[in-house]
């Protein structure tokens, strides 16, 4: 079973450290990943992933998603200096008023500039939406884009409504928590065909692996779930999401 890991993150710009993860994720069977920044930091840590990974047959290849999350609202100044032409994706962007005080004014607005930037230089997006449904369809809307809604957890009716919209869902470790009835009901309506799999790595790791620390070796037991939630064999559903991230994402850049 060959998997890819559409989403995870790398916190530290630790060389060893990214080459661990890495290497472990790689003796799982997962092939590809795509390192996912959204602030400064992360972005680093994207560069660190792509780094570790060139040349190195015994690692997996590591596509680079770049961009400025919604806790990074009122930064867009750092957009400007941000080097996308090695870039596979544009992301992770979007929109979260899941806390109090969430700046939705700025939030939309940095959304709306790197929609634009994506649309602009032809890149996919990575869209983290979370209590956002209408706001997130409205900009999506007013400036086409495809790509990738990443940690889906949604209701099925906005899952709906993104798949009109042409968007990949991708669905995390999430699925296998036992109160995320929606996210397993949204799995399910998602067509073969517009499905991808991620861990969101280091957070949300999925059961059995509960309480630790999330990397992409542990996609391997979400993927196993979802493809015994879809009645799909797990290398056939492990091949189906893989060759949808290709498609989306293209060939793999280094950052």
């Amino acid at each position: 079973m060959e998997l890819f890991d559409t989403h995870c993150h790398f916190e530290s710009s630790d060389a060893d450290e990214t080459a661990a993860i890495l290497r472990r994720a790689m003796d799982a069977g997962v092939t590809r990943v795509m390192a996912v920044g959204g602030s400064a930091e992360l972005n680093a840590g994207v560069a660190a992933a792509v780094g570790a990974a060139t040349g190195d047959a015994a690692l997996p290849e590591v596509a680079a998603a770049i961009g400025l999350d919604r806790d990074q609202a009122g930064k867009e100044e750092s957009l400007d200096s941000m080097d996308w032409s090695r870039a596979a994706a544009v992301g992770e962007i979007g929109l979260d008023y899941h806390y109090p005080g969430a700046t939705r004014g700025e939030q939309m607005a940095l959304f709306a500039r790197q929609l634009e930037i994506a649309r602009s230089i032809g890149l996919p997006v990575v869209v983290h939406t979370r209590e956002a449904d209408d706001d997130t369809l409205g900009l999506l809307r007013e400036i086409p884009s495809r790509g990738i809604i990443h940690c889906f957890t949604g209701s099925p009716r906005f899952c709906r409504a993104l798949l009109d919209l042409g968007f990949m869902i991708s669905i995390s470790g999430i699925v296998t928590f036992r109160a995320a009835d929606n996210v397993r009901e949204a799995a399910l309506l998602v067509p073969d065909d517009r499905i991808l799999v991620e861990t969101d790595s280091p957070f949300l790791a999925p059961v059995p692996m509960r309480g630790k620390a999330n990397e992409p070796a542990f996609i391997v037991y979400t993927a196993r779930f979802l493809a015994t939630l879809r009645s799909t064999p797990p290398d056939e559903f492990a091949a189906l999401t893989t060759r949808n991230a290709i498609a989306t994402l293209g060939a793999v850049h280094a950052a």
